[in-house]
């Protein structure tokens, strides 16, 4: 899989799963929203970041590694209430966006090194 692909799969999980725990809680909280914010922000990256664009991809890779972390505490918060669909929830986003990190940083490497054995074969 490609990092644009991971990364627009990653932006419409946060979309869908973060309007979910907003729309389907009881007692919805705005930061529910939190990661639909920065899913919509990242989709609008996409088209960046699939003609690999260098400056749109590391603003989303910095997105991704925010959310990434942003994350943690809903999940601690789901495991104290025991709330196992919430647990699902942030479970399959922090899965998504650290796959879609894995991937821009593979993404990164091998584009180093395609200019590094670029510049070595010009010499």
């Amino acid at each position: 899989m490609k990092a644009h692909t991971a990364s627009l799969i990653n932006a419409l999980v946060l979309i869908a799963f973060g309007l979910w725990a907003y729309f389907g809680s009881e007692t919805p909280s705005k930061t529910a929203l939190i990661p639909t914010g920065f899913g919509v922000v990242i989709l609008t990256l996409y088209k960046g970041i699939k003609k690999e664009d260098k400056i749109v991809a590391h603003v989303a890779v910095l997105l991704t590694l925010v959310i990434l972390v942003a994350l943690i505490k809903p999940l601690t918060a789901a495991i104290g209430r025991n709330d196992a669909l919430a647990i699902l929830r942030v479970v399959i986003m922090l899965g998504t966006s650290a796959v879609s990190m894995i991937l821009f940083i593979k993404s990164f490497i091998d584009v180093r090194r395609a200019r590094a054995e670029k510049a070595a074969a010009g010499e």
